[in-house]
């Protein structure tokens, strides 16, 4: 057992030093990480915010100035330009200047005040889709605020008493009150790092010492294979921890997002994940002969994942063959397990059909793997 750790020791010694012979690939593979945190976290969202509005206001009363300053007080719309004419409103949300526009009619206020029902046309550009329904939504919401609002006005002038709604209705939303999405993204980030990075590195490392021919000079010294293996992809392991902590790190102190469970929890359960990627490499350098072909293999099984684990994606969304095809991949189940960790508390015993899932794949994905390999040495 000793000579087996000494040897296990030297080996892992030699490939930290191969590491940081090429800092080019080393200063890559801890920076990568935080560079797609700050773009996903940026640029991957669905939130709407200050979205260019356009205003054709044809009334220009005091009732009118409300109704804009209901839209303009928020942080999803911003008024961009009021125009005078049909033509000029056009010009702006074809151009794509404006991605929203309000419409109000000449006799708003007389309406308003009266008891009649002032129509407002709220424009949209549909070619973004999600951008949108967003609009949409949030317009809704201003409008029936504004109106209810208008409506107690109303009342109050006719000596009329307050109406009360016939139902209360208070929406609570738990664990992410905000709906921000990067309280979505981050956590989801650190399942593709860890599988990317896992799989990559270890597929590369290894045909790295085929290509280079020295991998027949390992295998005819005392070294075991499992020692060889191993020895290969702990400092990959280790690199894939880091990368985690730079993501927890930034994503909580930069982006806000909580970690409300313990370390402990996140860091040993990532660990169990890590065990489907390592499989996933060692299988990927049993079956290539370069490292472009082992690159190649590991992101076939990559995109599928990111698309199919619910990363991008809600699963619930997608048809039904796809979402039973989505069981197929572990990164899955640790998306859920990862977010329910981070957002919601120390939720074991709620995890523990993820944990198993989890646990079965690494042993399964790790097994053939380190079967296939070893049939590829002998």
């Amino acid at each position: 057992m000793q000579h087996s750790w000494h040897r296990l020791r030297a080996l892992i010694r030699k490939e930290i030093l191969q590491i940081l012979r090429d800092p080019n690939s080393l200063f890559l593979a801890l920076m990568i990480p935080i560079i797609e945190l700050f773009l996903l976290g940026y640029a991957a969202t669905n939130d709407v915010r200050y979205a260019p509005m356009v205003v054709w206001n044809q009334d220009r009363g005091a009732a009118s100035r409300r109704l804009i300053d209901a839209f303009r007080v928020t942080d999803t719309f911003r008024v961009v330009a009021e125009v005078e004419s049909e033509q000029a409103f056009r010009d702006w949300i074809e151009s794509g200047r404006a991605r929203v526009g309000l419409i109000i009619p000449p006799d708003y206020s007389d309406r308003v005040r009266g008891m009649g029902t002032a129509q407002v046309a709220f424009i949209v550009d549909g070619s973004e889709p999600t951008t949108a329904t967003r609009a949409l939504s949030a317009a809704r919401l201003i409008a029936q605020d504004h109106g209810a609002k208008l409506q107690q006005a109303r009342l109050s002038r006719l000596g009329l008493p307050a109406v009360n709604p016939p139902m209360d209705f208070r929406p609570r939303v738990w664990y992410n009150p905000d709906l921000k999405d990067a309280y979505f993204m981050i956590p989801g980030l650190i399942g593709t790092i860890l599988y990317a990075l896992t799989s990559v590195l270890t597929a590369t490392s290894i045909v790295r010492e085929r290509e280079r021919g020295t991998i027949e000079q390992l295998i005819v010294t005392p070294i075991r294979r499992w020692e060889l293996v191993v020895g290969k992809i702990a400092p990959y392991v280790l690199i894939a921890f880091i990368d985690t902590l730079e993501v927890l790190f930034i994503g909580a102190v930069w982006f806000g997002v909580p970690i409300r469970s313990s370390l402990f929890w996140i860091i040993v359960l990532s660990g169990l994940f890590l065990v489907s990627g390592l499989g996933v490499g060692l299988w990927a350098s049993a079956m290539a002969q370069t490292q472009q072909e082992a690159m190649l293999i590991t992101w076939t099984t990559f995109l599928p994942a990111i698309f199919l684990s619910g990363f991008i994606f809600p699963i619930e969304a997608m048809p039904r063959a796809l979402q039973w095809l989505s069981y197929l991949f572990p990164l899955r189940y640790y998306l859920v397990i990862i977010r329910s960790l981070m957002l919601k508390g120390p939720v074991i015993e709620a995890l523990y059909p993820e944990i198993f899932a989890l646990a079965v794949f690494g042993v399964v994905i790790m097994s053939a793997a380190a079967i296939r390999f070893r049939k590829r040495l002998d």
